[in-house]
């Protein structure tokens, strides 16, 4: 059995590590392609390192551009790498645009595609991520879910049941192997902060940074929170290149630790000992609900509402009074820690392997 498996951008290489460690340790020939659909070596390489993962044996080397542009890149480049290695199964995880790709190139090849992370929905068009795991859910032979949630949302698509299994989630299985050694990170020295007396802030989706007043709102919000408690934030080089188009700056100058986008190491210490997260990130969510970290999420909706129903998640928008008082419901003691969901155990890779080996 040979399985191809496919990463692109950063939130990939946590849900894949685990299933490439989990094929080393069971012998079973796999081939890893990356896209290149992030870079940037802060954005990519230094995730390869942290998680132990193998240098891939192909970088397709995209780069950046449209949506269109990216996804044509990437079909175009991996269909020949599909023809030489005639893989058994091509595993895509996630819903980035090479997720999209590596998914239509494997389908008209004939070759069986398994989705790591199936089934999730924002039920919101206008995100790029929402179309990719349409229409990549759509043609997958395997469809492997998080929670029971997304195997519902597959179904009523039409998916057929034996093609969907509720597996848990990779991403907390990297999570559960690297905690420890995040401890030894030195991040926290390094920015000036202790544990529990800093927030962290994540921000790049294009809804909140390529609109003025909604990033505007955003960094009102933020900085009036950084009053009471400095808030690291590594920015996004989009975001960055927004906030100074237009003229935001100042709204930085007082309460914030910036710094740049950090390694995978780093940002889980950093996440695990924050007093709260402030995110437009799908698997920052997830992280934060496992740690028991509170997060306040700034979107109107999210693909993980178990992150909400059964973790620390409150879902705020780009709403400036709704995220001060999401903020002071925190500092206040008041938010909620409930329990880790069903599956989330670091086991999800070994249930994946077992069924691909079962079925091949």
């Amino acid at each position: 059995m040979k399985i191809l498996c496919v990463v692109g951008a950063r939130p990939n290489f946590m849900k894949i590590a685990p299933i490439i460690d989990e094929l080393k340790s069971r012998n079973i020939d796999y081939v890893l392609v990356h896209t290149g659909q992030h870079y940037d070596e802060k954005m990519s390489q230094f995730f390869f390192v942290d998680l132990g993962m193998p240098k891939p044996h192909v970088d397709l080397g995209v780069g950046s551009g449209s949506h269109a542009k990216q996804t044509g890149e990437v079909l175009m480049r991996i269909e020949p790498i599909m023809e030489q290695e005639q893989p058994d199964v091509v595993v895509v995880v996630g819903d980035v645009n090479s997720t999209l790709a590596a998914t239509l190139a494997a389908a008209k090849l004939g070759i069986p595609v398994a989705h790591v992370e199936a089934g999730l929905r924002s039920f919101d068009r206008s995100m790029p991520e929402e179309i990719n795991r349409l229409m990549t859910d759509s043609v997958a032979d395997y469809l492997f879910t998080t929670e029971e949630l997304a195997g519902e949302h597959l179904r009523r698509e039409g998916i057929d049941d034996e093609k969907i299994f509720f597996v848990g989630n990779t991403m907390i299985d990297s999570l559960f192997k690297h905690v420890k050694r995040a401890d030894e990170s030195k991040i926290l020295d390094q920015l000036g902060v202790a544990p529990k007396k800093y927030g962290v802030v994540t921000l790049h989706r294009p809804s909140n940074v390529d609109q003025p007043e909604s990033l505007r709102g955003i960094l009102e919000a933020l900085s009036t929170i950084a009053r009471d408690l400095p808030l690291v934030f590594p920015i996004h080089p989009r975001t960055r290149k927004r906030i100074s188009e237009f003229g935001l700056d100042s709204l930085l100058e007082q309460g914030f630790i910036l710094s740049e986008p950090l390694g995978y190491l780093d940002f889980l210490r950093l996440n695990k000992d924050a007093r709260l997260v402030l995110t437009d990130s799908g698997g920052i969510q997830e992280e934060t609900t496992v740690l028991g970290v509170p997060c306040i999420t700034l979107r109107y909706n999210t693909e993980r509402p178990i992150t909400v129903t059964a973790g620390t998640n409150q879902l705020v928008g780009a709403d400036k009074q709704q995220i001060l008082a999401a903020a002071l419901k925190v500092l206040s003691g008041e938010a909620e820690k409930k329990q880790i969901p069903p599956l989330w155990d670091g086991q999800a890779a070994k249930r994946i392997v077992d069924v691909l080996q079962q079925t091949l």
